[in-house]
């Protein structure tokens, strides 16, 4: 593990590394805004000063750009904390957040909801329902096996989300091909360019509820990488600390997937990438994995609706990026991941 020093540094590095993207975000996009309008609005906002900016502006700020760019950063540093909880939980470095069946269930709630018509609140509502529920029956079946749970809990996920993806890819099937068919299909790519702000807010609050509590518990994950008889000989009750990672990572996931889509190889790849810069210890390696999560989304939106006229779904650029980069990790670092 990582000195306490190095590790200090490395998270003041990240944490500004963000904000400059953070602010940088705001100025990028069909609409350029300079730096000037930006601390312009903002103070003039803040300080109640006399208005002297545009109304388009204004509204490309706050009504646009504000709600993807929280989206953006809420769900990269949630997914990135949720994979690195679970690949801590379950000793596994390729597991990732979608691995008890939570994005496809979320995506076949989604999938439900559109083909049937029902407005985006809906939608939102019950993509989230069906994640947890997934989840929740993945659990459920876990409990059945006695001698390994663990391993139980991964394969129940497996397959209660190949059972989900079936249910969408029948949805799929049936949709009709004009209308309904492609809304599901752009979907299902992943976006935060429809996220309002009342989307926002709602998916805000569980997800961070669960951040916090991997905040708060990362230091017990330390112990769960050292194997279930070790944790148990230091005090630690297994069960109660895997239904809360559980629960907690589910709550991310669920509640990202149900406002922006499927969104993949986030969770999977930036704790590897995390675990290259501060080491394994999750003191560090948690809030690592959200500086970079969050950051890494913001700038892969920012070229999503940067590069061509056409905005570009995000879950096909983090797939382009993620896979390869995965790729070098294996073929590099193999027999250390």
């Amino acid at each position: 593990m990582r000195n306490r020093k190095t590790s200090s540094k490395a998270l003041l590095m990240f944490s500004a590394v963000f904000l400059a993207v953070f602010v940088i975000s705001f100025m990028i996009g069909k609409y350029p805004i300079s730096l000037f309008e930006l601390l312009q609005v903002g103070w003039g906002r803040f300080a109640g000063t006399t208005k002297t900016w545009s109304n388009e502006v204004e509204l490309v700020l706050f009504r646009i750009r504000m709600p993807r760019i929280l989206a953006g950063a809420m769900i990269g540093g949630g997914l990135s904390a949720a994979g690195a909880a679970y690949q801590g939980l379950f000793r596994n470095p390729m597991v990732s957040p979608d691995v008890l069946g939570a994005s496809a269930g979320a995506g076949f709630g989604a999938a439900f909801s559109l083909y049937m018509g029902y407005g985006y609140a809906t939608v939102t509502l019950i993509a989230f329902v069906c994640g947890v529920v997934s989840v929740g029956a993945a659990y459920i079946i876990s409990t059945r096996v006695q001698h390994n749970p663990t391993l139980g809990m991964v394969l129940a996920g497996i397959m209660i989300g190949s059972l989900f993806n079936a249910g969408t890819s029948f949805i799929k099937l049936v949709a009709d091909p004009n209308n309904v068919l492609p809304t599901i299909t752009y979907w299902l790519m992943g976006s935060v360019a429809g996220v309002t702000t009342q989307k926002l807010s709602w998916a805000a609050g569980p997800v961070l509820c669960g951040m916090t509590v991997l905040l708060i518990l990362r230091w017990r994950l330390n112990l769960l990488t050292m194997g279930e008889d070790e944790a148990r000989s230091m005090g630690v009750n297994i069960r109660v600390m895997r239904i809360m990672v559980v629960i907690a990572a589910t709550l991310i996931t669920a509640s990202c997937v149900s406002i922006s889509g499927l969104i993949g190889w986030v969770g999977l790849v930036i704790p590897h990438f995390a675990r290259m810069m501060v080491g394994y210890d999750y003191r560090a390696l948690m809030p690592t994995c959200m500086l970079m999560g969050a950051t890494f989304l913001l700038v892969v939106d920012n070229v999503a609706r940067s590069i061509v006229t056409s905005e570009i779904p995000i879950g096909i650029l983090t797939a382009l990026i993620g896979a390869p980069f995965f790729l070098y990790l294996i073929m590099d670092r193999g027999n250390r991941i």
